[in-house]
């Protein structure tokens, strides 16, 4: 029987503080490639999540309350591209530039369990409500202490990485509900039209062969 752990809703669950907390990246996950009303085009996603050690929150456990870290995540256009804001915040949280030969292929997952200092930052959405967003992702001050490890289990996911039958890991709904409306995750599941040989001669505008020898 699998382990399901979800946020207690109630009307006092307060939005995650304001200001800079600790975070472990515990999930960086493929979005695939979907598109951006704003601008008509294509692009490929990312979302990276971090749990916040010191940051607790009421989640309904095996029908008990109990307290664990929260969690934020940020999405992000693929790209390493020098206006990128992935760009940014990868090398604002590693403390120094990408070098020309990471520009050529850096692999996200070096970034799971890896801890960083993360600025929250307080927005209003269209229902009135308040939420934390992530404004900025910083390296450890020099000498912090290790926060060790996080207690939600690690996860890399990548649609590149899937086979002739394409499964979805252990992910919460709403992010599989993204991953399925991806160019990439469609292409994977939607099953090739079955040519027939009518069809072939109706596309290339070929005659039947009545066995006609010339």
């Amino acid at each position: 029987m699998p382990l399901i752990v979800t946020e207690k809703h109630t009307s006092s669950m307060e939005p995650i503080p304001a200001g800079v907390h600790i975070g472990i990246c515990y999930s960086v996950v493929d979005l695939g490639t979907h598109i951006n009303a704003t601008y008509g085009v294509e692009q490929r996603k990312v979302l990276v999540s971090w749990e916040l050690p010191g940051c607790l929150g009421e989640f309904e456990q095996d029908g008990e309350t109990v307290e664990l870290p929260r969690v934020v995540s940020k999405r992000y256009t693929l790209s390493l591209s020098e206006k990128a804001i992935l760009r940014k915040d990868l090398e604002s949280w590693r403390g120094r530039r990408f070098t020309p030969s990471e520009l050529a292929g850096f692999n996200l997952e070096v970034l799971t369990g890896l801890a960083c200092q993360i600025q929250i930052v307080h927005a209003e959405g269209k229902d009135g409500r308040t939420f934390g967003n992530v404004s900025c992702i910083m390296a450890l001050p020099k000498g912090a202490s290790d926060p060790g490890k996080a207690q939600a289990p690690m996860t890399f996911f990548s649609l590149d990485d899937l086979g002739e039958e394409p499964e979805l890991p252990d992910l919460p709904q709403w992010i599989k509900g993204i991953i399925v409306e991806s160019n990439e995750w469609k292409a994977l599941t939607t099953p090739e039209p079955v040519v027939t040989p009518q069809d072939k001669n109706t596309e290339t505008g070929e005659e039947e062969d009545n066995d006609v020898p010339f």
